[in-house]
């Protein structure tokens, strides 16, 4: 059974050209990753920090074998500090670890 997967990220703003580099660097990377059929990214045309990534999967296994690839951990931890959505919950509930989690220069 194919598999879409839907994201919705969103950034401070000053860090979008970030991630906008990130994406454009890793995306053939992604669509070559086994059992990738697609891959888009959206942008919000209201809100210009929020995007929406659109991947279709071969099967919940490609994209659980995608999900734990060293290129998924590689690609993906580079934008945890600058996400809003990334962060959200757990420093609603851990606030005094956000300078620890984000004491870095991007």
């Amino acid at each position: 059974m194919e598999i879409v997967r839907i994201v919705r990220l969103s950034f401070i703003e000053d860090k979008v050209p970030d991630f906008i580099d990130i994406f454009e660097n890793s995306k053939l990377l992604i669509k070559a990753f086994e059992g990738c059929q697609a891959l888009r990214l959206y942008r919000d045309h209201l809100h210009q920090n929020v995007f929406y990534t659109y991947s279709l999967w071969q099967s919940h296994d490609h994209l659980e074998k995608y999900r734990n690839s060293e290129l998924f951990k590689s690609t993906w931890q580079r934008q945890n500090c600058f996400s809003i959505l990334s962060l959200w919950r757990f420093l609603l509930k851990n606030s005094s670890m956000w300078y620890k989690l984000c004491d870095k220069n991007y």
